[in-house]
C-alpha cells in the first residue's frame, strides 16, 4: 500500500468520529496497538527534540524499505506517533521524502493539540524525513 493510500484510509477512519473525544481515544487505541520498540533503542539519540513528553523514534533500513519504531511515555502522543508509523513505516526511503503530510490537516489533528503537542508533531515528521533523507542517500 502507497503513503497515500494509508493516509487516505486513516482521514476516513477519522471521518467515522463526530466529535474529537472520540477521536482522541481512537488515537490513544493506537498507541496501546504500537509495537514496543527494543529497550536498547530508548537512548537520548533516539529521542525527539521538542515534544513536551519523551518520544523515542528509531528507524532501520530493511532492503529498499525503512522500518520505524518508536515509544512514548505519554499516551495520547504514543498514539501520535503510531499514527505516523502507520503512514511512514514499510515505505522506501524516496517515497517518504516525497510524500506530503496533508492527512493531519485533513482529520484536524494540529488544531486539536496545544501548542507544544502541535510543535512535537511537527519534531516527530521531521525526524521520520531526516531518517528517510539518511537512508535515500546510501541508494
Amino acid at each position: 500500500m502507497s503513503i497515500k493510500e494509508i493516509q487516505d484510509e486513516i482521514v476516513d477512519e477519522f471521518s467515522l468520529f463526530d466529535d474529537w473525544m472520540d477521536r482522541y481515544e481512537y488515537i490513544i487505541e493506537l498507541g496501546k496497538k504500537l509495537p514496543l520498540i527494543e529497550e536498547n533503542y530508548k537512548t537520548e539519540n533516539n529521542i525527539i527534540k521538542g515534544c513536551q513528553s519523551k518520544v523515542w523514534l528509531q528507524g532501520e533500513q530493511k532492503g529498499d524499505i525503512v522500518v520505524f519504531t518508536a515509544d512514548s511515555d505519554a499516551i495520547l502522543t504514543k498514539g501520535i506517533i503510531a499514527l505516523l508509523i502507520r503512514a511512514f513505516s514499510n515505505q522506501k526511503a524516496a517515497d517518504i521524502l516525497a510524500a506530503d503530510v496533508d492527512f493531519i490537516d485533513e482529520i484536524g489533528l494540529k488544531e486539536h493539540l496545544s501548542p507544544t503537542r502541535a510543535n512535537g508533531l511537527v519534531s516527530m515528521i521531521k525526524n521520520i524525513k531526516m531518517y528517510a533523507l539518511a537512508f535515500n542517500s546510501k541508494q
